[in-house]
């Protein structure tokens, strides 16, 4: 059964004692040796094919090339035989193949979600997990466990501990979650994963800045760098180097000055001693190259786009509403005041956290692609600036109240469109959940994550080597140890020209 645990912030002659921190609790968590369910196994297998779907996606734009000449800069280090980077045959020090294959997976935008009181990509956890497990030969059972921990982690903390209330970035739950779950892999011990998890977080806090105004190309990268930073992070806990204690309830700890204050007062869940890890069940893919707020909104506008096709041209359009949750409203929607969300000339990044631009599109082609959405081309088309500046957004209290419910059945990411024609006519529709979700109208099963990745691949990855990756995750918990090399991927011979990357310090 899950024990909520009171965390809260403490003055340094308390003392509180180790088994009593968050952290603490954590790393015991981590170190329970409770066995991974069938459903949490095949969903785990689901989201490995799901990040490489991703990452094979990415294998040539920039961010990735540079993430990868960089990893190429650092040999696999004397601990272990190194881990692999997607897409070539060549292995770096783990540390950085957690860097490069992080990059490649969350470049796109296009991979797992949980949203709660914080937002995450928990699908993040396992690029450093792995290359851990292939540097140390470890077991496809034990990166199953260290995947489930890593996952259990993550979803608890964002259930939770909200971070951008405060501007600090969401992926400050994940060099935690990540450390637990390389501690697990590699059965270390409490006190040992219990400054891991400390390390873990007190390196990844950073603003959110990061997501805002002119995003950056630093958005892929900083997942990355919360993976890398665990990997460290153990590494220095193995060699007995301890982390900032209390990490969370010091009174110059996380709490205390990065998000609540002094009199916060947190309630974290936690499974109990022997409760299967079962987080990953209530996370979520993606079937569009969009931030997750935005997925129902695509299939709204898909499902617009046949039905109402003169909603389409700006001509016969007076104006867009979209009434949604606090966040769609102030973190992709016209609440941000962010004027780069409605300018044809911005970034990739930029455009996949703005739903005005995202549901322009939709709407118009009643279709998304994870490239050509997103073209300049595609972005700078009159008639589509046009109407996506009569787009405007607004937070709608049931929607933010359904967002935030803890009730499954109950909890949505969708809300309310009213679009006023100039003929005085107005078609309204709501949509709760995309398609995809679990509860969706179309939930995505082990069917639909293949298919996301043969659809990825093809072209970038040939057909025997396709069928040999998918062969390979689908017997994952079978994998004898040191044959986890099995779950990379190899480019068809010229997708990647390691030559073209661009040069730098390393």
């Amino acid at each position: 059964m899950t024990i909520d645990h009171t965390v809260r912030v403490y003055k340094s002659e308390e003392n509180l004692a180790h088994e009593d921190q968050l952290a603490y609790k954590i790393a015991k968590v981590a170190t329970d040796p409770v066995a991974v369910n069938a459903e949490a196994t095949d969903m785990i297998i689901n989201r490995v094919i799901d990040n490489a779907s991703v990452a094979v996606a990415s294998l040539n734009r920039g961010p990735i090339v540079a993430a990868r000449a960089q990893a190429l800069a650092h040999a696999p280090s004397t601990g272990g035989s190194g881990a692999n980077v997607f897409g070539i045959t060549e292995k770096v020090s783990p540390e950085w193949a957690a860097w490069a294959n992080g990059v490649a997976v969350r470049e796109l935008d296009y991979h797992d979600t949980f949203l709660s009181a914080e937002y995450s990509h928990p699908g993040d956890n396992i690029p450093p997990i792995l290359a851990v497990a292939q540097h140390t030969g470890a077991s496809g059972a034990d990166l199953l466990r260290g995947i489930a921990t890593g996952y259990e982690i993550q979803v608890d903390l964002v259930k939770s501990i909200c971070l951008h209330e405060h501007k600090i970035d969401h992926v400050a739950h994940l060099g935690p979650s990540a450390a637990a779950g390389i501690g697990t892999l590699l059965g270390l011990d409490v006190e040992t994963i219990f400054q891991a998890v400390g390390q873990g977080l007190h390196t990844t806090t950073a603003t959110r800045q990061s997501r805002k105004g002119e995003i950056s190309t630093w958005k892929a990268h900083a997942p990355a760098f919360a993976g890398k930073m665990a990997v460290e992070a153990a590494d220095r806990a193995m060699r007995g180097q301890t982390s900032p204690v209390p990490i969370y309830e010091g009174e110059d700890g996380v709490i205390a000055w990065m998000l609540d204050g002094p009199d916060a007062k947190y309630t974290v869940p936690l499974p109990a001693e022997g409760e299967a890890k079962r987080a990953i069940l209530d996370t979520y893919t993606k079937e569009h190259s969009a931030e997750y707020q935005a997925q129902a909104w695509i299939d709204l506008a898909r499902k617009l786009h046949k039905e109402h096709p003169e909603a389409t041209d700006p001509a016969n359009v007076e104006s867009v509403l979209i009434k949604s949750s606090h966040h769609t409203h102030y973190v992709i929607g016209s609440g941000a005041n962010d004027p780069q969300k409605y300018d044809p000339t911005a970034s990739r990044e930029t455009l996949d956290h703005s739903i005005p631009y995202i549901f322009t599109v939709a709407l118009q082609d009643g279709s998304w692609h994870h490239v050509d959405s997103y073209s300049p081309e595609r972005a700078g088309r009159p008639d589509t600036v046009e109407l996506w500046h009569k787009v405007t957004t607004a937070e709608d209290a049931e929607w933010t109240r359904r967002y935030h419910s803890l009730d499954i059945a109950e909890k949505a990411f969708g809300g309310t469109v009213v679009i006023t024609l100039k003929d005085g006519t107005v078609i309204e529709e709501s949509i709760a959940l995309a398609d995809a979700h679990p509860l969706g109208a179309r939930p995505f099963a082990r069917a639909q994550y293949i298919n996301k990745f043969r659809t990825l691949a093809a072209g970038l990855v040939e057909e025997a080597e396709i069928n040999r990756f998918l062969a390979a995750a689908e017997n994952l918990p079978n994998l004898a140890a040191g044959e986890l090399d099995q779950l990379n991927i190899q480019a068809a011979p010229g997708v990647v020209d390691l030559a073209a990357a661009p040069k730098g310090l390393f």
